[in-house]
Formats: structure tokens, C-alpha cells, sequence
């Protein structure tokens, strides 16, 4: 192989790497440097003030006459900043998180993924059913909703046989191109 041939395969595969590592990258909204604290720690250490990045899935949507409040259960984020789903039991606590202006409680209806960047303003304390619970609270400067995420169908295709040709119906060859019970 000549040299310039494998320089062009080598230049190939960098910029398919840099392809690749640019997909998981955070929305520009949601970029920037944030204090590591997560919502339960902000319940018991406080922390007022500190720039965070949270985010979760939406219990309540509450509309106020100025501002509107989230209640949610707050997930660990991946490094698009989106609240992971890998593993629906892990949550950092609930947190409220509050934003000017009017926000839609049918489009941010409870299970929606959201992110907020914002500084955490202290605790409120609140009900949740008879339990008396203490919330972190954050003034959020940035709500972003994720898109749904749908699930798909994947139906079989025709795929070929190396012996009888192309088939439908998986590997036991029900269907057509094979003849026969084998």
C-alpha cells in the first residue's frame, strides 16, 4: 500500500472520529461549567447561589400569576445534558424549579424530560401525599424540553439464505423461498 493511500485512510478515520464525538455534545443552551452539587445535596448542605444544571422528569406544572413552577424528580444527566433513562430507578431527589413567564401545563405534562439551568435559592417545604418533605428550589434561567421519544416497530425483512435465496419470516424459514418442513 503507497503511503498517500494510507494517509487518506487515516485522515478518513480522524474526521469520522470527530464526527462521531461532535453527536454528543450538549444543545448550546445547555453548555457551560456547573457546580457539581445534585438536588438531594443541595436539600441537606444548602448552597444558595451555585450555578447547577439539573434536570428530570416533570411531576407538576404549576402557572403562577408571574412565574411558573416544576416539580421534579431528578435524574442524573448524560453528556448531552438529557436526564438518563438507562436506568429508571436512579433519581437525585426532587427539586422545584421555578421560571418568569407562563409555561403550558398540557405541553409540560408530568413525565416530560426537561433541563433547567439556573442557581439554586434555598429549600421550600412542602407535602407529598402525609409526608412533610423538603425541596431544593432553583430560579431557573433556561427550560428546555426534550422531544418525546418514540417507540418503533422494527418489522422483518427479506434477508438471504446462502443455500435457498432470499426468505421472509426469520430463521425458520417459514415463507417464501424455502419449501418443506427443514
Amino acid at each position: 500500500m503507497s503511503k498517500s493511500r494510507f494517509l487518506w485512510r487515516g485522515l478518513a478515520v480522524a474526521s469520522l472520529a470527530l464526527a462521531l464525538a461532535s453527536c454528543a455534545t450538549a444543545p448550546k443552551p445547555l453548555q457551560g461549567q456547573f457546580n457539581p452539587i445534585t438536588p438531594r445535596d443541595a436539600t441537606t448542605a444548602g448552597q444558595p447561589g451555585a450555578q447547577v444544571r439539573w434536570g428530570g422528569s416533570i411531576v407538576e406544572t404549576k402557572p403562577g400569576p408571574d412565574a411558573t413552577c416544576f416539580q421534579l424528580i431528578g435524574r442524573p444527566l448524560s453528556a448531552t445534558g438529557r436526564p438518563q433513562r438507562s436506568d429508571p430507578d436512579a433519581t437525585d431527589g426532587r427539586f422545584i424549579a421555578c421560571r418568569a413567564g407562563f409555561y403550558d401545563p398540557a405541553v409540560f405534562a408530568p413525565g416530560r424530560e426537561v433541563t433547567f439551568i439556573g442557581r439554586v435559592e434555598g429549600v421550600e417545604n412542602t407535602k407529598i401525599g402525609e409526608y412533610d418533605y423538603r425541596l431544593p428550589r432553583m430560579q431557573a434561567d433556561v427550560v428546555y424540553l426534550w422531544p418525546e421519544i418514540q417507540d418503533v416497530q422494527v418489522r422483518p425483512y427479506p434477508y438471504p439464505d446462502p443455500f435457498w435465496g432470499p426468505r421472509w419470516g426469520g430463521p425458520w424459514g417459514y415463507g417464501y423461498g424455502r419449501w418443506g418442513w427443514w
